[in-house]
């Protein structure tokens, strides 16, 4: 069983960790969740996040197969068009995206011809669908919750990077208050990832650590399931739910919640420009998320 290789590359602005994920020098890569920059104040864009990532993928010779999304991100734009136009690679999401597209074409009234078949990602993966990153054999698992699309990605048999389903053992679950979001299907979703072997590594999407802890981005199924606030091994489904419905009706959205889900869902490619140059985003007012 070939061990994969892990860089971890961490965006401070939004707190997110891409991965680049590869059996040695000179083979082929997966780069997970990356960090195109944005300015909400501004409305300007910049690419410091994933110049990194690329840095990297050229200093180890990597050859870009996949550009893996977890799921439609409402915390930071995907990186991912600009990185497929500097170093190749097949934009690749759950096919719940189309679920997800539903939802949010309606709230930003899209144009007729945006479809709903996620046909603006180059992959969409089916439930449990095995692929491979070169050499190492990797599987889409489904663990909706969050969002009804959410996927984590198991490498080999030992590492699985879980976007928002799970975040360090200190911050507990990820929220599921968004459209389609079901505490039910969570608890079941993180349920799956925990009935791993006790050493599997699970690597975060997101951290932020209270005062005095460093970003981290690693735990093990051990530690999850002994250490989690909202999970660990002796919580029951019902207490689960109870607490994540209590938690989220507590939380504001995301600052970048509206210009990241409406690029997301179209696989992070800005809006083609107006005749006058300039692409534009839609913010609908007065609307219930």
């Amino acid at each position: 069983m070939a061990s994969p290789q892990i860089e971890v590359i961490f965006d401070q602005n939004t707190a997110t960790f891409t991965y680049v994920v590869y059996a040695a020098s000179g083979s082929e890569c997966a780069i997970i969740d990356s960090v195109l920059d944005y300015d909400p104040i501004a409305g300007r864009t910049s690419t410091a996040a994933a110049d990194r990532v690329i840095e990297f993928v050229r200093s180890k010779d990597l050859k870009v197969q996949w550009l893996l999304e977890t799921h439609a991100h409402a915390d930071h734009i995907s990186a991912a068009p600009y990185l497929r136009q500097h170093l190749g690679g097949a934009i690749a999401i759950g096919d719940q995206i189309k679920a997800v597209q539903g939802v949010f074409k309606k709230i930003f009234n899209l144009q007729s011809e945006f479809l709903l078949d996620g046909a603006q990602f180059d992959h969409l993966f089916a439930p449990d669908e095995i692929f491979y990153i070169g050499n190492l054999r990797a599987q889409a698992l489904h663990v909706p919750g969050h969002t009804p699309a959410d996927m984590a990605y198991l490498v080999e048999q030992d590492v699985v990077f879980v976007g928002d389903t799970l975040f360090m053992p200190d911050l507990g679950t990820a929220r599921c208050d968004f459209p389609g979001g079901s505490a039910n299907s969570l608890y079941r979703s993180v349920s799956r990832l925990l009935s791993l072997p006790p050493s599997t590594r699970l690597f975060v999407c997101h951290d932020y650590p209270p005062d005095g802890r460093q970003p981290a981005c690693e735990a093990t199924v051990a530690e999850q399931r002994a250490k989690n606030i909202h999970v660990r091994d002796g919580v029951s489904e019902n207490e689960f739910i109870a607490m994540r419905n209590q938690r989220d009706a507590t939380l504001t959205l995301p600052t970048l919640m509206l210009p990241s889900i409406q690029l997301n869902i179209c696989a992070g490619v800005l809006p083609a420009a107006e005749e006058n140059g300039v692409s534009y985003l839609k913010i609908p007012l007065n609307v219930a998320l």
